[in-house]
């Protein structure tokens, strides 16, 4: 089937869907990233096999799985998106903004939000589009302009740039005795991949008393006098109400990585961005690292 025969018997919302499931591999992911509703994206996709007279995917409980057809589609599908990608490039254009979009986890974006004065300036063609998730979208497939990762890029297609040391620590209130010995909060859903969530499962999953699926709630508990949980220390050391216990712990240090769709990343807008970015995080090096100054 060529890309015009596609053309006429699809909407692009349909294959836009489509992509989204089978690359998140389920209903779950697909619904955040799209911001459609699990149940629907099910009727949706069932609708769409039913109208092909071909089954796309496998359902396991482990996640939706292409079938060959499915995978004769999905690359069919990643065509139009290059099209309708560059329609929305040339609206944008046209409209005189370019639409950056930054994925990154929760803290990462909440330091960006902060200092959001550092990266767009009112009047400037360019807008931005924060995606805040623990788990990774394709920028490759321009899912987003900018990921912030805590590895290099490995795809080809993909170039990465150094920016910062990130160490965590564990903290408390500092209306807590530090020799309390308190119960731990754990973050759990997609925030739990994070490292710190897997350090504190790891070793204390007995004395885990509360939990929470936004790693963001983690430091209203600690702030409310309650718990200890372990935090990147740019975010714990930024709380004048929380104080660490104990030196950073070596083995979750790890290096945060600006990663750049190679084609995108040379458009006006999102260079502007990538480059703000850069020198906004080397100015807050020493956060990151977790350097404080001696009391």
């Amino acid at each position: 089937m060529s890309i015009s025969e596609l053309k006429g018997r699809f909407e692009w919302d349909e294959l836009r869907l489509f992509l989204a499931v089978a690359r998140a591999s389920g209903l779950a992911g697909a619904a955040r990233q799209t911001g459609t509703s699990a149940p629907t994206l099910g009727r949706r996709i069932t609708a769409l096999e039913h109208r092909l007279a071909q089954k796309l995917f496998v359902r396991r409980q482990t996640g939706y799985e292409l079938t060959e057809a499915g995978r004769d589609l999905y690359g069919r599908a990643i065509e139009m998106e290059a099209v309708a990608i560059g329609i929305e490039g040339w609206l944008d254009g046209r409209a005189g903004r370019r639409v950056v979009r930054i994925a990154a986890g929760a803290w990462t974006s909440r330091f960006l939000a902060r200092h959001i004065d550092r990266l767009i300036r009112p009047g400037e063609p360019a807008a931005l589009e924060f995606l805040t998730s623990a788990s990774r979208l394709d920028i490759v497939r321009r899912e987003a302009d900018i990921g912030i990762r805590n590895r290099a890029p490995e795809e080809t297609r993909l170039s990465g740039r150094r920016t910062n040391e990130v160490a965590y620590a564990v903290y408390r209130s500092s209306r807590n005795a530090e020799e309390a010995d308190e119960a731990w909060i754990g973050v759990i859903g997609d925030g739990g991949i994070t490292p710190g969530a897997r350090w504190v499962a790891a070793r204390y999953a007995d004395r885990i008393s509360m939990t929470c699926t936004d790693p963001r709630l983690v430091v209203d508990i600690l702030r409310s006098g309650v718990g200890r949980a372990v935090l990147p220390c740019f975010v714990g050391d930024s709380f004048p109400e929380l104080r660490r216990v104990g030196d950073p712990i070596a083995e979750l240090a790890e290096q945060q990585w600006m990663v750049l769709n190679e084609t995108e990343r040379h458009q006006p807008a999102v260079r502007l961005v990538i480059e703000r970015m850069a020198v906004l995080l080397k100015e807050h090096r020493a956060l990151f690292r977790g350097d404080r100054p001696a009391a």
